[in-house]
């Protein structure tokens, strides 16, 4: 089986060829353009996907909030202008003539971990991904938990703060204002403007700056403090935590010993593990809707 399938993000759209045993081919990634909208994103991916050749179906993987039935977007996507309402499924369908999947990012995310990754051998699990916000997937018996409308496990927007920081949703307090990668660089530059990313405050933290090693260790704890809320709710035995921050063994070491102080003595074993897929997550994941992968 030949898959073609795409993630769409508001920085690059990663692409490649997909089996049914997780082998990527033609990998390629490419500037979004994402200020162009969305109908000119949608062209420019038809158009690198023609230059591949057959192939069995189409999966997308895309930011934003997805209509699966439709595969459309309902409403416009965080980081790409006029996004709400683009016809993603039938666009593609009816110029490529295959079956066409479209699914939220992080869902396609964990779907990918489930079939070719960490959570392979699960069956249920939480998946939470920190980043610019927080996003989350429901894993149950190896299908995603959608809620009424299709949108479920927004965990960022979980309020974790009554009355706290203003959140791009409108709310006050959202998880994702305290827990994100973004949260951690707005207050490692209150000390120090350099401190950019994870990588430049990684380093000074692993050099032993002081004032850096607190606002990390904080920063620890706002995301337990969600974690804590979400084992209690669910009673997982296992959170697949992903983004390119938790790739520093320190966090999730520190995260594990953390967590088990702030449940209930009977919900402690709970697992928590790296997502292993990387930024290959989401094109797996929305390959594999299309694939009966054994779990």
């Amino acid at each position: 089986m030949r898959i073609v399938s795409a993630d769409i993000g508001g920085t690059s759209i990663k692409l490649g060829i997909v089996d049914e045993n997780g082998n990527i081919n033609n990998f390629q990634e490419y500037d979004t353009e994402s200020e162009k909208g969305g109908p000119y994103v949608l062209q420019t991916l038809m158009e690198k996907i023609a230059q591949f050749d057959e192939f069995d179906g189409i999966g997308i993987s895309t930011l934003g909030q997805v209509d699966r039935e439709k595969g459309m977007l309902t409403q416009d996507a965080s980081n790409i202008p006029k996004t709400n309402g683009l016809q993603i499924k039938s666009t593609l369908k009816e110029r490529f003539q295959v079956p066409v999947y479209v699914e939220n990012d992080v869902n396609a995310a964990a779907l990918g971990e489930n079939s070719f990754g960490v959570g392979k051998n699960l069956s249920d699990f939480l998946y939470i991904t920190y980043g610019t916000g927080v996003g989350g997937a429901i894993v149950n018996q190896s299908e995603i938990f959608y809620g009424k409308e299709g949108y479920a496990a927004e965990f960022g927007h979980m309020v974790t703060h009554a009355f706290g920081r203003k959140c791009g949703c409108g709310q006050l307090g959202c998880y994702e204002r305290y827990a994100s990668t973004t949260a951690l660089v707005n207050e490692a530059k209150k000390i120090d403007p350099s401190n950019v990313n994870g990588r430049v405050i990684f380093e000074k933290y692993h050099n032993g700056h002081k004032e850096t090693i607190e606002i990390v260790n904080n920063w620890m704890k706002e995301i337990v403090v969600g974690l804590a809320s979400l084992i209690h709710i669910f009673n997982p035995s296992t959170i697949i935590i992903g983004g390119g921050i938790m790739e520093q063994e320190v966090i999730v070491k520190g995260l594990r010993a953390l967590v088990e102080d702030s449940i209930l003595e009977s919900f402690r074993g709970v697992e928590l593990v790296t997502a292993t897929l990387g930024n290959k997550a989401g094109i797996l994941g929305a390959a594999s809707l299309h694939m009966n992968i054994e779990k």
